[in-house]
C-alpha cells in the first residue's frame, strides 16, 4: 500500500484507489472509482476565495457526475453535523445520505436512510455496516469499488484523567475495547479515527490500540479542530507501528491511497 500528499486535484482516480480531502475536524471527502463518500461535514465556509474541495468545502455542482454520492453523519453533534447537507439534493437527486438515527431531519425523498448500531445495508455496489461509539451515534465501515473505508464518528477511549473516577475511567476504557473488538477482523484499507488534543497526555490511547487491534492499512486522525500539531505528535508515538499514518497540515489537504 502506498499513499502521498498532494495540493491539486490533477489525479484520475481509477480502481483499487481513493482520493481523500480532509475538510474540517472530522469531515472528509472521499473519491474512488465510481462514487464520492461525504463524511461529518460540519463546516460549509471555504478556507480560500472559491468554493472547492481544496479550499475545504464540498461544491457539488463540481463533482463528477458521472459518480454517485454518498453523505454520512455518525452523531448530530454540531461539529460533525450541518444540515446544509440537505440542500445539495437539489444539485443531485439521486444523492444518498446515511444517517445516525440521532439526527433529526425531514427528509420527503427517498433517499435518507436512518440506521442504528450493528446493521447493514447495501446501495448499488456499496455495502455499509454500521458499529457502536463510545460517545453517541456511529462508527462507519464502507466497502465500494473494492477498498473499505472506516470512520470512527466518536468512538474512541474517551480517557478524561482530569475529571473522572477511576471507575469511570475502567468503564470508559472497556466500553471502548468491547467496540474495537466488534470490528477486530474487518479488512480496513482506510481509517478515520478521533485524535482529540483536549486528552492531553492520554490523546494516542484510543488510536494506537485500535491500530494495534484492527490494523488499518492508511490511519488519518481527526476530531482534533485546528490543533494540527497534535497529528505529528500522534505520528512520533506510535512510529513504530506498521500501519501508515497521515500528518494533517490545512484544510484541503490531499491524501491519494493506493493499494
Amino acid at each position: 500500500m502506498k499513499y502521498k500528499l498532494l495540493r491539486k486535484a490533477d489525479v484520475k482516480v481509477n480502481i483499487k484507489q481513493a482520493r481523500i480531502w480532509y475538510l474540517h475536524h472530522s469531515g472528509f471527502a472521499v473519491e474512488t472509482e465510481n462514487y464520492y463518500f461525504i463524511f461529518d461535514y460540519s463546516n460549509d465556509e471555504p478556507v480560500g476565495s472559491d468554493r472547492s474541495l481544496d479550499n475545504g468545502v464540498v461544491p457539488i455542482r463540481q463533482l463528477d457526475k458521472d459518480k454517485g454520492i454518498f453523505v454520512f453523519v455518525s452523531h448530530a453533534h454540531g461539529d460533525h453535523f450541518n444540515r446544509v447537507i440537505f440542500e445539495w439534493y437539489d444539485e443531485k437527486p439521486d444523492i444518498r445520505y446515511i444517517l445516525s438515527d440521532d439526527v433529526l431531519a425531514n427528509c420527503k425523498h427517498g433517499n435518507c436512510y436512518f440506521l442504528s448500531p450493528y446493521r447493514e445495508l447495501a446501495l448499488d455496489s456499496v455495502k455499509i455496516r454500521t458499529f457502536g461509539s463510545t460517545d453517541v451515534g456511529l462508527s462507519f465501515l464502507i466497502e465500494a469499488d473494492g477498498i473499505n473505508i472506516f470512520h470512527a464518528g466518536d468512538l474512541n477511549c474517551w480517557y478524561w484523567y482530569y475529571e473522572s473516577t477511576e471507575d469511570e475511567l475502567k468503564q470508559d476504557k472497556e466500553s471502548f475495547e468491547k467496540e474495537v473488538e466488534r470490528i477486530k477482523g474487518q479488512i480496513i484499507d482506510i481509517a478515520f479515527f478521533p485524535v482529540d488534543p483536549r486528552l492531553k497526555e492520554y490523546f494516542h490511547m484510543g488510536g494506537e490500540y485500535f491500530i494495534k487491534a484492527v490494523k488499518p492499512k492508511l490511519f488519518v486522525p481527526m476530531h482534533f479542530w485546528d490543533q494540527y500539531g497534535i497529528t505529528l505528535e500522534f505520528v512520533d508515538k506510535v512510529k513504530e507501528l506498521q500501519t501508515k499514518i497521515v500528518p494533517l497540515s490545512h484544510r484541503g489537504q490531499q491524501i491519494i491511497y493506493n493499494e
